[in-house]
């Protein structure tokens, strides 16, 4: 066993994805501000949340996969517990370790504004995180995947974190968690479609083996679309929010190599011009809506 590096476990932790948590705290928080109240310090919980959970999902990942041996066919960056380079047991406990810190900055969330039930949302999102690829039956090895991160990196986090600063569940926030949601969607599709290979030889069905990669590409790419259709109605609400359209510029060369890439590489650039779009589409609504 080698010796592992700080840049090894930052790897693990797969940072290029931390936009699918940014994103939806950013509109959630874009939201509450447009109407008419928001809170720093809430923002921030709710941020550190979705990090934390966003990070502890990945090591869990990294687990999970390596301890089944799906990783024994990877062709992306290699992982920790599947290149044998840390024990399985100690990225577990970095997995359980950040999905602690998500609890931690929900239960300081919960006690600053007394709405105990955001307590089982919580236990509901780290428990759909564990089981992604953890468990005997891991929903991400039966093709739900999207349907999860749709639910949790997209409406859940969104219109949970505008209902922790307002009190309330706005229309606006709803619209955004459902870009939120088809961008994550974009992202995990468009990482399935490169392993769709390896994935088929290890046994694991992703929405991207079961529906074939001519199809999966052309899923990804309206996914990653479709929320530039959706920005029509916040464009008649606000009058910044057109200009999020230059998101574009990043989007369309991001569906382009998606739909096109015939080498790993190619389609690695796809996943991170995904996660990009998604960063820049919701920060810039998020402004938008604040000014």
């Amino acid at each position: 066993m080698r010796r592992v590096t700080p840049r090894d476990w930052i790897g693990g932790a797969r940072l290029r994805t931390l936009p699918l948590g940014i994103a939806p705290v950013a509109l959630g928080t874009g939201v509450a501000r447009a109407n008419g109240g928001w809170d720093l310090t809430l923002a921030l919980l709710c941020l550190g949340v979705a990090v934390f959970l966003q990070i502890g999902v990945n090591y869990s990942n990294d687990y999970s996969d390596g301890i089944r041996g799906t990783d024994d066919f990877r062709v992306g960056p290699s992982r920790l517990t599947g290149s044998g380079s840390v024990r399985p047991t100690t990225v577990l406990r970095v997995a359980l370790a950040f999905f602690a810190l998500a609890a931690v900055a929900g239960v300081v969330i919960v006690v600053i504004t007394q709405i105990w039930w955001l307590l089982a949302v919580g236990a509901a999102a780290v428990v759909a995180a564990w089981f992604y690829t953890g468990g005997k039956r891991p929903y991400g090895y039966n093709a739900l995947g999207e349907l999860f991160v749709f639910v949790f990196f997209g409406l859940v986090a969104t219109v949970g974190t505008t209902f922790v600063q307002l009190r309330e569940f706005p229309f606006d926030a709803w619209v955004a968690g459902i870009a939120a949601g088809l961008f994550a969607c974009a992202v995990l599709m468009i990482n399935n479609v490169r392993d769709i290979p390896q994935d088929t030889a290890a046994g694991k069905r992703t929405l991207a083996v079961v529906v074939g990669d001519p199809v999966a590409r052309a899923l990804y790419a309206l996914f990653l679309l479709l929320p530039f259709f959706i920005l029509v109605y916040f464009a008649f609400l606000y009058l910044h929010a057109p200009y999020v359209y230059f998101a574009l510029i990043v989007a369309v060369p991001a569906a382009v190599i998606g739909v096109t890439g015939k080498t790993p590489r190619e389609l690695i650039l796809a996943l991170q011009l995904s996660s990009l779009s998604a960063l820049v589409w919701a920060l810039a609504l998020s402004a938008a809506l604040f000014f």
